[in-house]
């Protein structure tokens, strides 16, 4: 088994490269074979042990996973965490009441006793990084089928795993890289004990809102503020009251230096998912066909939601981050897909496929793997289109059915385990439900049933259609149909299901199997696993083998170029600079903005575009204290070259020395589709400057002693 590794002598840097810094997301272990050169040739005055060492504190001990979904660094010696407003969005609103609104009023602990605790929410470090494919790969031969090649995979996974002596709350975690040509392990230790300690008033953490969301110029002062708690020792525990500030290892100082165009730019963090090696035919299918149909349902489900919240301040709070979550990725495939057609990203990768059958004519076995791609990909287009429209439709915007999906699992380990397996998973599901019910709107969610179970009736293969909804006709039969749904289930009245769930479990889950609503979630989820996600996986399994192999293809078919492992929410560096871009003909923007601009944008009473007095008042005054830019300004938002995706929100942008100047965001809508086609051009990723973060926790919070903490430092010796 031959085991694909990145060498040395592929990476040597010359000033062709230099046109591209930017692309990739790099593993920090690997910089000093891989990329130290090319940063320090940009600007960069600190070495690869610097930033990510074993032996001595390293920015990578300032870097946190947040929560599994974002990422956070700590910036002072007392446990001190930043992330995004959007990041703590979900801990904010679990806080919030119509009397102690923390989203629109923000908060503000003014002593470590006000801190607010999250249950649930946690804060994990990346202790050492290693290369463990040869353990991994051990057994792996060539002539294996995927089925066979996973198994030995998972045996060595749990055996090394087994040599492990790891301490509590240190786990490890083992993730394939290059489509499963490579294995690294993660050992990590994780934090349970982290409190809020304050937030900006959605009028600023979330100005622009849905708006301005993936757009530019940006003025959105996106960051919220924790704390990392720990036990004694310093050592991570659960929650107790006597737990004390956590001592890390290596914090942030924060440059108030700010930034100019060109300068040296480095995004640290844990980026979800991408996919820049698929073949041009997987691409085409997403633009064409996956793409529209997604944007189309959450279209229609944010338009209902949209009307209903501007019409309930109550609704609003409830359906906040419900809202936010569904926009969020409908804005991006919007711009996905608008961004893969303007830079020609189909085009790209077919010249690139040509260029690799060419040199690869001598290998016949090579060149067959993109037709046998193509073939497949044509042969699940039916079923991808079925698998994301009844995702979307049943399990992500319809929330009946998704918490009907969620008591499945509760009736399967009934019926598959017994009583016991019922009651230890019983816990979690009513933990669930009340936070579930407590921003739960039937009414709401009824009007969303009826209108996409609707556009699934219509534009899915009627083969695909549940018996229950193919003989409902016209815009009120579904509404008829929701109604009697609605009104019937346990599922949609908190009461009824606590009621249900607190009966002996053969009575419960016998009543359970007769709710209307579980009847039509479990026949219809049935159906689509035989139908659909059986064919699908079974041609999933093929695609990925046939993935695998093509990366290894086209690294040994071009061993000039460098090829980065795509994000797999493990930790990486990347890294570029500031700078602004031009998005169409007679459109060039800059890449700062100024608080000038957020009154500009100022709509009094707009829940996007308000802006707090407190905030226009030291605009009128100048009362900018040491954060204003040397023209007098205060700094908001900029821009930078770096390769961000999903998971990156909340990641520190550092400066060429290893301060932080910013905070990662967002992405520039035309530029959303870097996770499958990085193009520098027009991909761009957007930072709130730190010098504004600093201004409304010191002038408009008032909250100075948490200034104090951190530390405060001019890197350009001005």
């Amino acid at each position: 088994m031959k085991i694909i590794r990145i060498s040395i002598t592929i990476v040597l840097i010359s000033m062709a490269n230099l046109l591209f810094a930017g692309d990739g997301m790099w593993l920090p272990l690997l910089l000093k074979a891989l990329n130290e050169g090319e940063m320090q040739s940009m600007g960069m005055k600190l070495t690869a042990e610097d930033i990510y060492s074993v032996n001595q504190g390293s920015l990578k001990d300032a870097i946190a996973h947040f929560g599994g979904f974002c990422t956070s660094e700590v910036i002072s010696d007392q446990g001190l965490l930043l992330t995004n407003h959007h990041c703590g969005y979900g801990q904010i609103q679990s806080h919030s009441t119509l009397e102690n609104n923390l989203l629109k009023d923000g908060f503000w602990a003014q002593s470590q006793d006000e801190e607010l605790a999250n249950p649930g929410l946690f804060a994990r470090f990346i202790v050492r990084m290693d290369d463990v494919t040869d353990k991994i790969l051990a057994g792996v031969t060539k002539d294996m089928d995927e089925k066979e090649r996973q198994s030995v995979v998972d045996k060595n996974i749990e055996e090394y795993k087994g040599t492990l002596r790891l301490k509590e709350f240190h786990d490890v975690i083992i993730r394939p890289f290059y489509h499963g040509n490579q294995y690294f392990s993660f050992q990590t230790v994780t934090f349970n004990d982290v409190r809020l300690v304050g937030t900006p008033p959605e009028s600023i953490g979330k100005f622009g809102a849905d708006t301005d969301n993936w757009e530019w110029p940006r003025h959105t002062g996106d960051f919220s503020l924790f704390r990392i708690y720990a036990g004694p020792n310093n050592e991570p525990a659960e929650y107790a009251e006597e737990n004390v500030p956590y001592k890390p290892k290596h914090f942030l100082p924060i440059s108030l230096d700010g930034v100019e165009e060109g300068d040296f730019t480095m995004i640290f963090g844990f980026p979800g998912r991408t996919n820049q090696y698929l073949p041009a035919s997987a691409v085409e299918q997403i633009v064409e066909t996956l793409n529209p149909a997604k944007i189309e349902i959450r279209e229609k489900a944010l338009a209902i939601l949209d009307e209903k919240m501007r019409a309930d301040e109550e609704v609003r709070i409830q359906y906040a981050s419900k809202f936010a979550r569904i926009a969020n990725y409908w804005k991006k495939w919007i711009g996905e897909s608008q961004g893969l057609v303007k830079t020609k990203a189909i085009d790209k990768k077919k010249r690139f496929e040509e260029e690799f059958k060419m040199k690869n004519r001598s290998n016949p076995s090579n060149v067959s793997l993109l037709p046998q791609m193509d073939q497949l990909y044509k042969a699940n287009e039916s079923y991808a289109f079925t698998r994301d429209y009844f995702s979307e439709v049943a399990s992500r915007n319809i929330e009946l059915l998704s918490v009907s999906s969620i008591l499945g699992r509760l009736v399967n380990r009934y019926e598959n385990n017994g009583e016991d397996a019922y009651n230890g998973y019983l816990g979690r599901v009513k933990g669930y439900l009340k936070g579930f019910y407590k921003d739960y709107r039937p009414d709401i969610d009824q009007e969303v049933f009826a209108a996409l179970t609707e556009m699934y009736v219509k534009n899915v293969n009627p083969m695909y259609v549940p018996d229950e909804l193919k003989n409902i006709k016209g815009t009120k039969g579904f509404q008829m149909l929701a109604s009697n749904l609605y009104g019937n289930s346990f599922i949609s009245n908190e009461d009824k299901m606590m009621e249900l769930l607190d009966l002996e479990p053969t009575a419960a889950i016998e009543k359970l199997k007769m709710d209307p609503a579980y009847m039509l979630s479990s026949a219809w989820s049935s159906m689509i696993d035989e139908k659909v996600n059986k064919p699908y996986n079974e041609n999933k399994a093929q695609l990925d083998e046939l993935q695998r192999k093509y990366m290894q293809a086209i690294i040994e078919t071009f061993p000039e170029k460098r090829f980065y492992p795509d994000a797999n929410s493990t930790m990486r560096v990347s890294y570029g600079q500031v700078n602004g871009y031009k998005p169409k003909d007679g459109v060039c923007y800059t890449p700062v903005t100024y608080l000038d601009g957020v009154i500009e944008k100022y709509v009094p009473g707009d829940y996007e575009f308000d802006v707090h007095p407190k905030l226009i008042e030291l605009h009128e005054s100048k009362d900018y204290g040491q954060y204003a830019d040397t023209n007098g300004q205060v700094p908001v938002c900029f821009l930078g070259s770096n390769h961000t995706t999903g998971g990156n929100s909340g990641s520190p942008a550092i400066d060429a020395h290893g301060n932080l100047i910013g905070l990662n965001f967002d992405r520039v809508w035309e530029g959303t589709m870097s996770d499958i086609n990085y193009d520098k051009s027009i991909c761009r990723n957007i930072m709130v400057d730190a010098r504004f973060v600093l201004f409304i926790i010191d002038k408009f919070a008032g909250a100075s002693h948490l200034i104090e903490e951190m530390e405060l430092v001019h890197p350009k010796g001005e």
